[in-house]
């Protein structure tokens, strides 16, 4: 089955259906033919979720319904997967950076991922795509031009590896295991995208898009020297799609990527170039590596950015645009996009911080934010 074959009315159970990436692919779903069917931790949601995706554009004739379930319980999930063709298992716990009780992040990473996949088994589902990351891939490297493939694994206790990437790791390792001893007959499908922005859905930021956020909202006063590879979430969601429909991606991991891993100056020069004067806040100046190690000794933020200093990863999509048909489009597009959207939807506004990038950085304490992650 095609992508485009989705008139048959396969139904696809999408997780996490408030979430950022998990709602780029119910409009993706939608716009192909496909009926869904999103898990909300509450249904309450459900009225407000529905409205997100109708100002983002899904269509009239969309058939979507919403089913309460949650990764850190088992009530639910048997109702959710019934009747459902495949899964895109998008939902997962969100951290990067310095987390003090890392069980926070690799628990429900790992509990919930085992969780749909044993309902997915029990109601017969043919495909999973699972939603994993770059930080299953990349993570705990020492720095080098080595070009990161599928083939790559994150070693945990590696250099910069940190709860968030040993969360991703952990869950997508047992996921694979849990299917080769548990479940053969179902197929898994993985998914590693890099630094995810693109345009926002709703008024929640999440993903790679807070680092355009804390830039538009000056929260940061210099760049640190690092770099993020991108990729747009229009084509972290078309990748999935695509994935329910060629035969030979079951059993696959596929790198998400598309050219080099951008400066966070550059990516700064690219949102102040399009959006002028909306972009004043966006700082100009760099941080001296000196400053970041130094603030190292005292900040646990700053402390996980020292091994990334200066080192621009390199990623290969070879496998998603040969075996998928996958065509991304230009990085900066999506950065283009996630800023532009944030402005439209008044969030450069908004003054409740500080916001998870911020912290994150080390450059503001942490505290209650706005900003809900997926």
């Amino acid at each position: 089955m095609s992508e485009h074959e989705g008139a048959t009315r396969a139904t696809v159970l999408v997780t996490g259906g408030s979430g950022f990436i998990a709602g780029h692919c119910i409009l993706r779903l939608a716009a192909s033919g496909f009926r869904i069917r999103a898990t909300l931790r509450s249904l309450a949601k459900e009225e407000a979720v529905r409205a997100s995706l109708e100002s983002a554009g899904l269509p009239e004739d969309a058939i979507l319904e919403f089913a309460q379930a949650d990764l850190m319980g088992d009530d639910g999930w048997a109702e959710a997967t019934a009747g459902v063709d495949d899964v895109l298992h998008v939902a997962s716990p969100v951290m990067p950076g310095h987390v003090e009780d890392e069980s926070k992040v690799i628990v429900p990473a790992r509990e919930g991922t085992l969780r749909v996949l044993r309902a997915a088994r029990d109601a017969g589902v043919r495909r999973v795509v699972l939603t994993s990351a770059f930080h299953a891939d990349s993570w705990g490297h020492p720095n080098s031009d080595h070009v990161f493939t599928e083939e790559d694994w994150t070693v945990l206790d590696g250099p910069g590896a940190d709860a968030y990437a040993r969360s991703k790791t952990i869950a997508e390792r047992a996921a694979w295991q849990f299917v080769r001893d548990e479940a053969p007959s179902l197929e898994l499908v993985t998914m590693l995208p890099v630094g995810v922005m693109g345009p926002v859905i709703g008024r929640d930021v999440s993903g790679a898009n807070e680092v355009v956020l804390h830039m538009l909202t000056g929260q940061i006063p210099a760049f640190p020297h690092l770099f993020i590879p991108v990729v747009d979430v229009r084509d972290v969601a078309a990748a999935h799609v695509l994935a329910l429909g060629v035969p030979g991606a079951a059993g696959q991991r596929f790198l998400l990527s598309n050219g080099p891993a951008l400066e966070l100056r550059e990516i700064g020069d690219v949102v102040r170039q399009q959006l002028g004067e909306r972009a004043s806040r966006v700082p100009t100046r760099t941080l001296p590596n000196v400053v970041v190690r130094l603030g190292g000794l005292f900040s646990p933020s700053l402390r996980a950015l020292v091994p990334d200093l200066g080192h621009a990863k390199a990623t290969s999509n070879a496998k998603a645009v040969g075996l998928l048909g996958w065509t991304p489009r230009d990085p900066r597009e999506a950065i283009l996009a996630a800023a532009e959207s944030m402005v439209a939807k008044g969030l450069v506004d908004l003054r409740e911080w500080p916001c998870p990038a911020a912290t994150r950085l080390g450059l503001v304490s942490r505290g209650p934010h706005r900003y809900a992650p997926d």
